[in-house]
């Protein structure tokens, strides 16, 4: 069973001028991002705009990531859903587009309990033979996962870790703590990478790698070289790439800044919009920082 480790882009969905998917850039992101380093990619999370496609546009995305990697690197298809329902039909195209395991955050607008909760991540694990992991984004999604809710979904066999993007430390500690030995717990917030595998989790789902994989993926293996220090440079010095999701409506940041780098992924799907000529300016600045334009 794959034990979800290292950075793992939270991969943009590239559209084209015409407001499709636009798998040739789709292909180009993934072998930017191999090139990076990274440990994996995750199509069709937040930064991917689940929300925005179509099941046959999703299955497009998912079947392009698997075709471009090649078995280079593990596959994760977001295929998280309001209803257990269509969460399951969904892990199931995943499944048969090739995905090495599918992420599922939790409902959202609706807010389970936690049986409810436990009874739809059990669904959709019975109802596939993919590795699931889970995905907790309560400010996005109003719909926590407790520690004690993943302490009971961690036994089951195919139940395999969490992201956690709640930016709450404490939280992910309770966590690692819980899910046990063998369950991986992920950084959802890239400003918390290496705290996170400070405290024993395996690594992060991050966005800031599309525009930036070898500085993130600098973390994780500084880290896992007993480089603590040259981590925590690495660190620091991506703090300022997350922080400028401020200056624009989510998930538009990234894809600006791969424009940027030479990366044409697009616009967002309307109605989210594009940064300002200012915030557009103030975000090149960011990335001349890093050395990226």
């Amino acid at each position: 069973m794959l034990t979800p480790s290292g950075v793992i882009p939270a991969m943009v969905t590239p559209l084209d001028d015409r407001d499709r998917v636009n798998p040739a850039v789709l292909r180009d992101l993934v072998e930017h991002l191999i090139r990076g380093g990274v440990h994996g990619l995750f199509a069709l999370g937040s930064q991917g705009e689940f929300w925005a496609f179509d099941e046959a546009e999703k299955r497009l995305v998912v079947e392009t990531v698997v075709e471009a990697a090649g078995g280079r690197v593990p596959v994760y298809a977001g295929t998280g859903a309001v209803t257990t329902r269509e969460a399951v039909r969904l892990t199931a195209m995943a499944e048969r587009a090739g995905a090495d395991a599918v992420s599922v955050i939790t409902p959202f607008y609706i807010t389970p309990s936690d049986d409810e909760l436990y009874e739809h991540y059990a669904a959709i694990a019975r109802a596939t033979r993919l590795p699931v992991l889970l995905y907790a984004n309560p400010a996005r999604t109003n719909c926590p996962i407790r520690p004690s809710l993943v302490a009971r979904l961690a036994p089951i066999d195919n139940i395999v870790g969490i992201k956690d993007s709640s930016g709450d430390l404490s939280l992910t500690a309770e966590y690692i703590r819980a899910g046990g030995e063998g369950f991986s717990v992920l950084a959802g917030r890239d400003t918390l990478i290496l705290a996170t595998l400070l405290y024993g989790g395996r690594g992060a789902i991050a966005a800031t790698a599309n525009v930036a994989p070898a500085l993130v993926v600098s973390i994780y293996e500084r880290f896992r070289s007993g480089d603590l220090a040259g981590a925590l440079e690495a660190q620091r010095r991506l703090s300022p790439l997350r922080h400028a999701f401020e200056l624009g409506t989510f998930p538009a940041v990234i894809k600006e800044a791969l424009e940027l780098v030479g990366i044409p992924a697009g616009r967002c799907r309307a109605p989210v919009r594009g940064l300002d000529a200012d915030k557009r300016a103030r975000l090149e600045g960011v990335l001349r920082e890093l050395g990226l334009v």
